[in-house]
């Protein structure tokens, strides 16, 4: 059943507990000092899962020093649910209004990354993280606007990505990995568990988890290294107060300025946040603020095709080819969330929280595309900003009917998005080349300011129930939620209101867990949801044009296995929703039709043998087109698909070099069609990453070494967000050295 961890009370050491804990700590250490010393991964992630939360301090001291062994007696409130065998993945995690529980207890197919994955893998934004996941991918490729993602087929827009359970607070560009603790992904629509997210996206949902103090007192400097030639610096520092550890405070930040992994390219980023928490025996507080700076000279670009009638070949992943080109992004946030047990059946909860973002970029236009790569550009400006306030407030209710237990949680969300744009193009246009491109025409067109060009209003209510049979044998969730949306769109020259509308509609959420052995959940789901009406993109002929909300609905079902040290899922889908397009004749985006994907996933992690921990999975799509205009291009595959794709990662200790560890991953799209015509098609990929990383002591110090190389094969191929691409990254060198004082 879902974790009833707000009714969880702090553990109060007295005389006699602290006695007892000091001599079963004394007894425990000498019994389990053997085994615990061999199942030591070289990155300190502990062999079983269980001792996880325990060993977290020591997770990057190597063998040559035995970790202490602590014993608790009871855990603490907002505890992280503990990694599984392996660590690189957690046993459980948040499903928005439905709290926290163990993924064998969700109705849905959820991935839970631990901070140590994030670690290990150098991962530095949240596109990173999630790519470890076959059924998700990044639309853009690193050095590029920002991370876009596809989660079952579908575009999920970083606007949607939630932050602590709450939409709308994260950056419209990219999120940086040292800013979390746990990266959470729901596959499937998540508007019933999170409310819908800004841009309404239904293939998934993407929630970040952000740091905080833990029992065990913190200092962590991080020496960085990129290339071409990128140097940074990072800090994290955590510490708890008061006389049982109520009070937290946990402080991080990073800086990272030099060339780039592109051409003429520099790169300037910063970032700091700031965690405090409280945690008392019926009251639960946070408050967390972030802001992240990025200057770019020469970011990687995106082009479309247009009316080429073949894909021109991926040119080198160092070009530009549109030299010129600047990014400037800003971002802040500042969110709380207070929880209040009531008694030992009620607790009432809220939150809320405010983010501001800004972005200033030269935005090409690109037309006239050839397949020997010849094309038109002109320049331009393309400013943004968005400002969004959100609130989130409910009661969850336990008690037990005839011997049934329930969840029942009700409550209300809101958000408004207020967004705002200045687009300007140069006066004339070059010829150029993906291959040997023209530097970019002079902008004479003075800058100016973004204005108003669109406010959203999204308010819910929602009312779900989990039901819980036979000792949890048989979990039943059902619910519904109100969904709101209010839009009103505006004429960015003169200020005016050039359209409005206002929908609602009811929609439904229904789920079952069956367990007919204790390591075995059969689930299925039933979600619908009311999303937000796309919007004609920049560069279209009817830019800025807001289409109506629609619904969208999945059925998925599934069989999660818990074998002990190894967890497996396999589960099958179908999502679908009205197909936005641009037309390439007339470059006027509309709907056209509906995208219908169905699907099958498999999916394994854990500790396969002692050492060896493994993250691999691979989905199936048959995705079609249907009733499309005139049938012209029902029965198609719609645009950025693929058939297949799979991941497959391996990380392993050398018994022969004690703090050494090797590490492996494979990430591989098949081929997918550019245009609903299907005339164009782009080919498959394959991205071979590896990485060392090296635990010992220095000076009485835990000291890791890292290293990584990402596309270690240099492969160019191109990566599709909608009728845009982007040249893949090219072969990187990260490397890392990281101290804790």
């Amino acid at each position: 059943m879902l974790e009833r961890e707000n009714t969880r009370r702090p553990f109060r050491r007295t005389a006699v507990s602290w006695t007892v804990e000091r001599l079963l700590m004394g007894v425990l250490a000498t019994a389990i000092a053997p085994s615990v010393a061999c199942a030591q991964s070289a990155s300190g992630t502990p062999a079983d899962a269980n001792q996880a939360a325990d060993t977290k301090a020591d997770t990057q001291q190597q063998g040559s020093v035995l970790p202490a062994v602590s014993v608790k007696a009871a855990a603490m409130p907002g505890e992280l649910p503990a990694a599984y065998a392996g660590g690189q993945v957690a046993r459980g995690g948040g499903i928005g209004v439905l709290g926290t529980a163990n993924v064998m207890d969700q109705p849905f197919s959820t991935t839970n990354y631990t901070e140590q994955m994030m670690l290990d893998t150098q991962a530095r934004t949240l596109a990173d993280v999630v790519v470890n996941n076959a059924s998700v991918r990044a639309e853009q490729s690193s050095g590029g606007f920002g991370d876009v993602f596809q989660i079952r087929g579908f575009d999920v827009q970083a606007t949607d990505v939630a932050l602590n359970g709450l939409y709308g607070m994260v950056s419209a560009s990219r999120m940086p990995v040292n800013l979390m603790e746990r990266v959470e992904v729901l596959q499937g629509p998540g508007s019933l568990m999170y409310g819908m997210g800004p841009s309404g996206s239904i293939g998934g949902a993407i929630n970040i988890v952000t740091k905080r103090a833990d029992d065990d007192p913190l200092t962590r400097l991080t020496a960085l290294y990129q290339s071409k030639g990128q140097f940074g610096v990072q800090a994290d520092v955590g510490r708890r107060f008061g006389s049982d550890g109520q009070w937290g405070i946990r402080v991080n930040g990073q800086y990272k300025d030099g060339q780039t992994g592109i051409a003429h390219g520099n790169q300037s980023q910063g970032n700091g946040a700031v965690a405090l928490d409280y945690r008392g025996e019926k009251l639960r507080w946070s408050f967390d603020a972030y802001n992240i700076s990025e200057n770019t000279d020469e970011f990687r670009p995106q082009i479309g095709l247009g009316t080429a009638t073949a894909v021109p070949a991926a040119p080198s992943s160092w070009t530009n080819f549109y030299p010129g080109s600047k990014l400037r992004l800003r971002d802040s946030a500042v969110t709380t969330r207070l929880e209040y047990d009531v008694n030992r059946y009620l607790t009432v909860y809220g939150a809320a929280g405010e983010h501001y973002g800004t972005s200033q970029q030269n935005f090409p236009w690109a037309s006239g595309m050839t397949a020997a790569g010849d094309f038109n550009v002109m320049n331009g400006y393309y400013d943004a900003y968005n400002r969004t306030r959100t609130v989130d407030a409910g009661v969850r209710l336990h008690f037990d009917t005839f011997g049934v237990k329930h969840t029942l949680v009700a409550g209300a969300t809101s958000l408004n998005e207020e967004q705002g744009y200045f687009y300007a193009l140069s006066d004339s246009s070059v010829a150029s080349n993906l291959y040997n491109p023209t530097p970019l025409p002079a902008m004479t067109t003075p800058r100016g300011d973004a204005q108003r060009s669109n406010h959203t209003r999204l308010d819910s209510q929602q009312l779900i129930d989990t039901m819980s049979f036979w000792n949890d044998r048989l979990l039943l969730t059902g619910g519904f939620r109100r969904q709101v949306i209010g839009v009103d769109d505006y004429d960015t020259t003169t200020g005016e209101r050039t359209d409005t509308y206002v929908k609602q509609a009811i929609t439904p959420l229904a789920g079952i867990v069956f367990k007919p052995w204790s390591n075995i959940s059969v689930y299925g789901n039933f979600t619908s949801g009311l999303t937000n009406g796309s919007t004609a993109p920049i560069g279209t002929a009817n830019a800025g044009q807001a289409f109506a909300p629609y619904k969208s609905n999945q059925y998925e079902a599934g069989v999660k296995a818990d074998w002990g040290r190894v967890m497996t899922s396999v589960s099958v889908f179908q999502l679908s929703q009205p197909n936005g397009v641009t037309n390439p004749a007339t470059n006027v985006y509309g709907y056209d039709g509906t995208t219908r994907v169905r699907g099958l996933e498999l999916a394994a992690y854990g500790e396969a043998f002692r050492h060896l921990r493994l993250m691999a999975s691979a989905t199936f799509y048959d995705a079609k087109l249907r009733n499309t205009a005139s049938g012209a291009t029902d029965g198609n595959e719609p645009v950025g698909v693929p058939n297949f794709a799979f991941n497959l990662g391996a990380d392993y200790d050398l018994p022969w070099v004690q703090g050494l560890s090797v590490n492996g991953r494979i990430i591989h799209t098949g081929a997918q069609y550019y245009d609903a015509a299907n005339t164009l098609r782009l080919p498959s990929w394959t991205r071979y990453d590896i990485g060392a990383r090296y635990g010992t002591r220095i000076a009485q110090k835990s000291v890791v070494f890292r290293a990584n190389l990402e596309n270690l094969f240099g492969s160019r191929y191109w990566v599709q967000q909608g009728t845009y691409l982007t040249t893949s990254a090219p072969r990187t060198v990260l490397l890392s050295a990281q101290i804790d004082f």
